[in-house]
């Protein structure tokens, strides 16, 4: 056979000559046929060649089919067997769909039926093993050795991984934005035994309260004016594998009892609903705020923070990271010369000096941000120098300028720190023309987090550039 060429292989395992033949001038235009006369044979025959798919007469000399057909889901359970017979029993039927045929067919045979019936199975098959590979690589993806740092934090956070991944204990995950949270809840979860499962992630800063809790517990068609058809919650969607509640210090007093109730019975109520439905779901929740001061506030509610906050992982922010700055710019720049397909680059000794000595106020996701746009004005240069780091120049020079000020006494450290979150938020939104919502994003915080620090800040549309083109979004 060609090695180009396609064709799934079928084999055909009946006593019958003359079925045999039939079948073969059928469907040899679109498959490679294999043969075997007897149970034996077909066993030898698919342990030798690995056929796509099996056509198995129920009754054959010595051995029967449904005997065949336990041996060969034994052996293998991915490759579809379709069962043939001569005769109409049901029980038959429901005895080889139990063991787990993929169909059955009742001799003589409808060719249509036939050709239908086996393409149908071959792309259940095709569709199986595509979601077994994606679901491999996305293990792979998030194993917790692939996190990236060797600094005593991360190797702290390594070991807490490794310790807690396999359990259901509900895990509360703290840090900045940017510092990879979302990234750490998913190696728990696909290191653990519900890596098969869903894995549902909610920002709760992202969504209006209005939305939040339909969200969450979903509703039933007719429970409100926009509730045309019935929603399926993420708790529902999330039912034996994880639900992870990015940002859970935004949740209002309402939906932080609800959620709560739901922890301690493990079962909740659509909107419009009565009856209640089981889960089983494993909580992993992150926020960006101290949660302890919110509780003192009366802003978030105790029971709920004890019931959340079992075992905890800080994550540091980059800036406390230092030996992992260098490791990450190199595995962020490696990564896009391999979805670009560029020869190799490298940064210069001195880009990376300057890599080191920034605050990176937006933590992981600004310095990966910073290598693609490295990557795109590096072009096809050798190597990534300061020059194609301008966002960085600017940032150090400043940065320098204020810790001067600072250590000085001519600006006071409240002064200095409300300053340079100014200067990272007009920055932002210079780099997304002025678009919020893509500002926030970039910075990893809910737009309207966003909205109030500009308004702290006294950050207004008068404070734009001038020459960039009028944008509604930042009316909004």
């Amino acid at each position: 056979m060609d090695s180009y060429d396609t064709k799934k292989r079928v084999l055909l395992i009946d006593d019958e000559a003359r079925v045999r033949t039939s079948l073969k001038m059928v469907l040899e235009p679109s498959y490679d046929i294999l043969q075997a006369a007897d149970a034996q044979e077909g066993l030898d025959v698919f342990r030798k060649e690995g056929p796509d798919l099996v056509l198995l007469d129920v009754i054959l000399p010595g051995t029967d089919g449904l005997a065949v057909l336990q041996t060969l889901r034994s052996e293998s359970k991915m490759v579809p067997v379709i069962m043939l017979t001569g005769t109409k029993s049901v029980k038959t039927a429901v005895d080889a769909m139990k063991l787990g045929a993929a169909d059955y067919l009742s001799k003589p045979f409808d060719v249509d039926e036939l050709r239908i019936v086996i393409d149908r199975a071959l792309n259940s098959l095709e569709l199986e093993r595509e979601v077994k590979q994606l679901r491999s690589q996305v293990v792979q993806r998030y194993a917790f050795h692939n996190l990236i740092g060797k600094s005593s934090g991360m190797q702290e956070i390594y070991a807490k991984i490794e310790q807690v991944a396999d359990s259901r204990t509900t895990v509360l995950i703290t840090g900045e934005s940017g510092t990879g949270k979302e990234l750490v809840a998913k190696a728990l979860h696909y290191n653990s035994s519900r890596r098969e499962r869903p894995f549902i992630a909610l920002n709760c800063a992202a969504l209006p309260e209005t939305l939040i809790e339909s969200e969450l517990f979903g509703h039933e068609k007719g429970s409100f004016t926009d509730a045309t058809a019935r929603r399926t919650g993420q708790f529902e969607m999330a039912n034996t594998g994880t639900l992870f509640l990015d940002e859970i210090g935004d949740l209002s007093p309402v939906t932080q009892a609800k959620l709560l109730r739901v922890l301690q019975e493990r079962e909740f109520t659509r909107i419009g609903g009565v009856q209640p439905i089981k889960v089983d779901v494993r909580i992993v929740a992150a926020t960006n705020k101290n949660l302890d001061e919110l509780v003192r506030k009366g802003q978030f509610r105790e029971d709920l923070y004890y019931r959340i906050n079992v075992i905890s992982l800080y994550l540091p922010p980059l800036r406390d990271r230092g030996e992992d700055i260098a490791l990450l710019g190199k595995h962020f720049l490696a990564k896009r010369l391999e979805e670009e397909k560029r020869p190799h680059i490298e940064f210069s000794k001195e880009a990376l000096e300057l890599l080191v000595r920034y605050p990176w106020p937006g933590n992981v996701r600004e310095l990966e941000n910073i290598v693609e746009q490295a990557f795109i004005w590096s072009n096809n240069a050798e190597h990534i120098v300061p020059e194609h780091l301008p966002a960085i120049l600017k940032g150090d020079v400043r940065s320098a300028s204020l810790h001067d000020d600072t250590i000085s006494g001519r600006l006071s450290l409240e002064k200095a720190v409300m300053e340079f979150e100014r200067e990272i938020i007009l920055d932002a939104l210079k780099r997304t023309n002025y678009v919020q919502t893509h500002a926030a994003n970039l910075l990893g915080i809910s737009r309207r987090m966003l909205k109030y620090r500009m308004d702290s800040l006294g950050i207004s549309r008068t404070d734009r550039d001038p020459t960039s083109e009028p944008d509604p979004a930042v009316q909004e």
